[in-house]
Order: structure tokens, then sequence, then C-alpha cells
């Protein structure tokens, strides 16, 4: 029976290597995919799914007004049975669209894995990571850690001179040059203005 699947983590914790992965396991056995990535996200080019050990694939790009149910089931109408669908940089889907991942699961019977990350840089959760949350059957966290050893749970923004920003619109896209993942305590440290570590551009803390 299918089941729509959670895989939630910090920034840099491979979650995109472990789709292009997943991916890979199924066309091994034969099996049709396919990925989703939300047009917003075009670091690498739209469309483009890559992750930072090298590993990429072509996505199939969505907007927030699209439905997914509708794309998938149209796709299976033309293409014939589909095994599994991936979505990359999941926490930008619409409440709507998390629904729709819901009847692909339910009324077509197709697992589908989303990836992305929990929450923002202000701690906040995304629209689409909190409706996944509510509604996946299966939810699991791909761990990363801060430079202070502990385990990376959430993400700072940081600016040109690697400085950390606390205000500011929640979506803004970016790689390790905008973005650091640190634990809970460093988080809290930063935002209280008690860190006297700076933040480096494209590195973790020094």
């Amino acid at each position: 029976m299918a089941k729509l699947y959670f895989y939630y983590s910090a920034m840099n914790a491979g979650k995109t290597t472990v789709l292009l992965q997943s991916a890979h396991n199924y066309h091994e056995r034969g099996m049709r995919t396919r990925i989703y990535v939300p047009r917003i996200d075009d670091r690498y080019g739209v469309g483009q799914v890559r992750s930072r050990i090298g590993l990429s694939a072509q996505g199939h790009v969505f907007d927030r007004d699209d439905d997914l149910h509708q794309r998938v089931q149209a796709d299976i109408a033309v293409h014939g049975p589909l095994h599994c669908v991936l979505v990359d940089e999941a926490q930008f889907l619409s409440k709507a669209q998390v629904w729709q991942l819901t009847d692909i699961v339910d009324r077509l019977d197709v697992p589908v894995l989303a990836y992305g990350l929990r929450t923002d840089f202000q701690g906040e959760l995304f629209e689409g990571s909190q409706y996944l949350l509510a509604w996946a059957d299966s939810i699991s966290e791909i761990k990363t850690i801060c430079h202070t050893g502990r385990k990376a749970t959430m993400v700072v923004r940081v600016d040109e001179h690697g400085h950390a920003i606390t205000q500011g619109a929640q979506v803004e896209i970016g790689g390790n040059d905008r973005y650091v993942s640190v634990s809970r305590l460093e988080f809290k440290r930063v935002f209280a203005g008690e860190s006297t570590i700076p933040l480096k551009q494209g590195t973790l803390f020094e």
C-alpha cells in the first residue's frame, strides 16, 4: 500500500542525495519515477535537481498553483504505470499541494517521497513542511551536525559578509553562501546576540 513519506533536515544534510539515490533504486528495478522541483529553486537552472556531491537529474517544475494530483494522473494516462513520485525542496509546497500529494497516494496508489527543510531561518515552519508533518504517513529526520558537534536542527541565514541575519522574507534562495546549519543552542545564541563567533560565508563557524 502506497504511503506519503516526509524526510526533513537542516541545510546540507544530504536530502537531495538521498532523493536521487531513491530514484536510482527504482530505475535499477525497471520502475518509472517522476521528480518534481519547485520553480522558485533555480540555483542550478530551472528544473535541475543537484546534490552537493555532484549527483543530478532533470526534474519536472511546478508552481504554487499547480495541481500535482492532476499532473501525475495525466502523466499516468499518457505514459503508463508510475511507481514513485519524489518531491525536492518540499518546504515550498502549498497546503493545497500537500493535500494533493495525499491524493496521489490514496487515489492513485503511488508512493510519494518528499524531501525538505522543516523550519526557516527564524525557526518557523514552512507551509509545506507544516502540512507534511501533519499529514504524512511516515516522517524521518536526515541528520547533520553543527560546528559545535551537536546535532544541527536549525538554519541561520547570513549576509554577504557572513554575519547572521535575523529579519527578512521567509524565502530567499541560496546555498552554503547564505545558510548555515546549527544546533538549537547555537541558534538561540545567534538570535540573542550572545554569539561572538562570526559566521563565515560558505563554511561553518570559525
